[in-house]
C-alpha cells in the first residue's frame, strides 16, 4: 500500500487518538480535575497555564523546592518527557 493511501486511511484514526499527556493527566484528575479545572477552590486552575510554568513546577516539586502535601511524590513518578507531555496538554486546554 502506498504512503499517501496509508495516510488516507489512517488520518482519522490517528486524528481520534488520545494525545499522551492527555493520557497521563488521567491520573491527576481526582485531585486537579478533568482538564485542569479542580472542584472548588482548593488548588489552582491548571488549564491554561503556560506550559513552561507547569514544567518549572513539577521539576520544583520532584526536587524539593517547592512545598507540597504529596505532590512531591507524584512528581517524582514521571520523566521530563512525560512531564513536558502534561504540561502541554494542560497549557492547551481553555482557562
Amino acid at each position: 500500500m502506498n504512503k499517501l493511501l496509508c495516510l488516507l486511511l489512517f488520518a482519522p484514526v490517528l486524528a481520534a487518538a488520545s494525545p499522551v499527556g492527555e493520557r497521563l493527566y488521567a491520573t491527576c484528575v481526582a485531585c486537579h480535575g478533568t482538564n485542569g479545572k479542580p472542584a472548588g477552590n482548593a488548588l489552582p486552575k491548571l488549564a491554561g497555564q503556560p506550559k513552561e510554568a507547569l514544567v518549572a513546577s513539577m521539576r520544583a516539586f520532584r526536587d524539593g523546592t517547592r512545598p507540597a502535601t504529596i505532590m512531591h511524590q507524584i512528581s517524582k513518578g514521571y520523566t521530563d518527557q512525560q512531564v513536558e507531555q502534561i504540561a502541554a496538554f494542560l497549557a492547551s486546554q481553555k482557562p
